[in-house]
């Protein structure tokens, strides 16, 4: 019973910590100079920004959804024409939702760090290649 007890402790401070820091990255969208700008639009027109790493594989620029807070990936397939902001300019591109052999290159070249998946929670991994417009 205490061992039960004790594994559900560790399970919950899990789920805490994992849930503390993605709304932490939520709030926060640090942004640096490895960072980039997605602006994505709502069903009601209402454009949100957010902020992601840009991914470059081969000639062209990417972007993953990397935590379980998605909304703006959501929002991309909904309605692909996107803007990034990227070194201070403004460009429009056209979303496009990454699968297979595509998918398997771009992870295995910005793979993840493993201590990066269990602080995030292990979120499933997307891809979108943003093709300019």
């Amino acid at each position: 019973m205490k061992a039960m007890k004790a594994a559900a402790i560790a399970i919950l401070a899990y789920v805490g910590i994992v849930a503390a820091f993605e709304s932490f990255l939520g709030t926060v969208q640090p942004q640096n100079a490895s960072t980039i700008v997605i602006t994505t639009t709502d069903e009601q027109g209402v454009a949100q920004d957010r902020v992601v790493s840009p991914l470059e594989s081969g000639e062209h620029l990417y972007v993953a959804a990397n935590h379980w807070p998605r909304s703006w990936y959501k929002r991309a397939l909904r309605d692909p024409e996107v803007r990034v902001t990227m070194d201070d300019h403004t460009k429009e591109y056209v979303a496009v939702p990454v699968t297979g052999a595509e998918h398997d290159r771009v992870q295995s070249e910005h793979a993840h760090s493993i201590w990066f998946r269990i602080l995030t929670g292990f979120p499933p991994r997307y891809f979108l290649r943003l093709d300019p417009r």
